[in-house]
């Protein structure tokens, strides 16, 4: 059996490692009521959890538990959104890179591996002088 408070509190106090972030929260809220005064903001939500069989008779059931990591920037006064917003995705590659002994982000020996795995969302100019990215991170318990 798995606890997965523990899980999704190692993943967030990580991402929250990637920049200095004005507003961190597990509570999403939407871009526009984050102020740019609030900026840079990360958040994290839950995303649907799957449940994988097992492999072989007796083993635990393994679940994949993906979040959503939210970033609002504010890009006032650059000249484009990714001078804003590359060195935090650079932060985040570094951080849930894998472990240079182990091969594998695994939150301090929670889980067999976390990691960002999909497509990363971003607005690209077309919200102004506001930007966010969303990035997926894919974890699997042990």
């Amino acid at each position: 059996m798995i606890e997965r408070e523990p899980i999704y509190a190692a993943t967030f106090d990580l991402a929250c490692q990637a920049g200095t972030f004005l507003t961190m929260s597990r509570k999403l809220q939407h871009w526009s009521d984050v102020p740019a005064n609030q900026r840079p903001a990360l958040f994290m939500a839950q995303s649907n959890s799957v449940a994988l069989a097992p492999t072989a008779l007796g083993q635990p059931t393994r679940w994949m538990l993906p979040v959503k990591l939210y970033i609002y920037l504010s890009t006032k006064g650059a000249d484009s959104p990714g001078e804003v917003a590359n060195p935090i995705m650079d932060a985040l590659d570094a951080i849930f890179a894998p472990h240079p002994a182990k091969g594998i982000q695994t939150l301090g020996g929670l889980v067999q591996w976390a990691r960002i795995e999909g497509t990363i969302e971003t607005a690209e100019g077309t919200l102004g002088d506001d930007e966010v990215i969303i990035v997926p991170v894919n974890i699997l318990t042990l």
